[in-house]
């Protein structure tokens, strides 16, 4: 299946993707896709309802602006340098052990709305990267168990600010929880929609040139290591989110450097999760 959300910010309704692009309401089922719609089977209930009533549920408007396919989840949970590639291009030893970083939840956007280039920004740069999404309470998960802990994937852009990140002392997180700095969709994709999600072609362009053509089997810590790893310093809770890490080709990595100013335009897309498209303007 092939959740989406949409209708106006923070007013989204639930809906489906059909196999032939079709976008019908899903509301007859459930109000959001919302922890307590995962933690209560509700994958299962929605994917009786479909098979039963999909083909004549409400249609949705192709115009309708598209959410993210969940509701704000409690946490963004993001791992760093997890493409040797990317290591090698910001000059970092690749991890011992994933890095992991937060994102603030305010940050978190639909996939095609606009990037909001922060107050004082000089560096705002792009990471195309696969995200995994939990569909039940998760702790002291082991690695044999941990893709049963998973809801399903989503692309995600997880957005930086260099120099708040990198330049202005502490953690990473400064540089990565700014206003629309995590859009995620354009859907989230249940896991029978793959045959082998460690092997995924991801491509990410600005103003239409390629910046990042890489693929999911170059993570270093794959998803089921993952979930396992982070399930043991925290609890996940149904509707988590876990960003996975960026091939090469950030504007960091280039020589010269390269960020974003307003008017660019990125695209990116993971195959098997669609794309989305994100234009750059000015903090108001």
């Amino acid at each position: 299946m092939k959740l989406i959300r949409f209708g106006a910010p923070l007013k989204e309704r639930p809906g489906l993707l059909l196999e032939d692009g079709t976008r019908v309401l899903a509301s007859a089922c459930c109000d959001d896709y919302t922890e307590s719609f995962f933690e209560s089977g509700g994958l299962e209930r929605l994917r009786e309802w479909a098979d039963a009533n999909a083909a004549n549920a409400p249609r949705v408007d192709a115009s309708e602006r598209l959410g993210p396919p969940i509701s704000r989840p409690s946490k963004i949970i993001c791992v760093g340098l997890n493409f040797s590639d990317h290591a090698a291009e910001t000059n970092a030893t690749p991890p011992a052990e994933p890095i992991l970083f937060f994102k603030a939840t305010s940050a978190y956007c639909g996939p095609n709305d606009n990037l909001i280039i922060p107050r004082h920004s000089t560096k705002t740069d792009w990471e195309v990267e696969l995200a995994v999404v939990i569909g039940k309470t998760a702790r002291y998960v082991e690695e044999s168990d941990a893709l049963d802990y998973v809801a399903g994937y989503a692309l995600h852009n997880d957005y930086s600010e260099r120099a708040f990140q990198i330049e202005r002392c502490g953690q990473w997180v400064k540089g990565k929880s700014c206003d629309s700095f995590a859009p995620l969709g354009p859907f989230l994709a249940t896991p029978d929609e793959f045959e082998d999600v460690n092997n995924l072609r991801m491509w990410l362009k600005v103003n239409g040139e390629t910046m990042q053509d890489g693929n999911t089997s170059n993570l270093i810590f794959k998803v089921p290591f993952l979930v396992s790893y982070i399930s043991q310093f925290m609890t996940l809770l149904p509707g988590d989110v876990i960003s996975t890490g960026t091939p090469a080709g950030v504007g960091m990595g280039m020589d010269p450097q390269r960020f974003l100013k307003a008017g660019d335009v990125v695209e990116l897309g993971i195959e098997g999760l669609g794309d989305s498209r994100q234009e750059a303007v000015a903090c108001a």
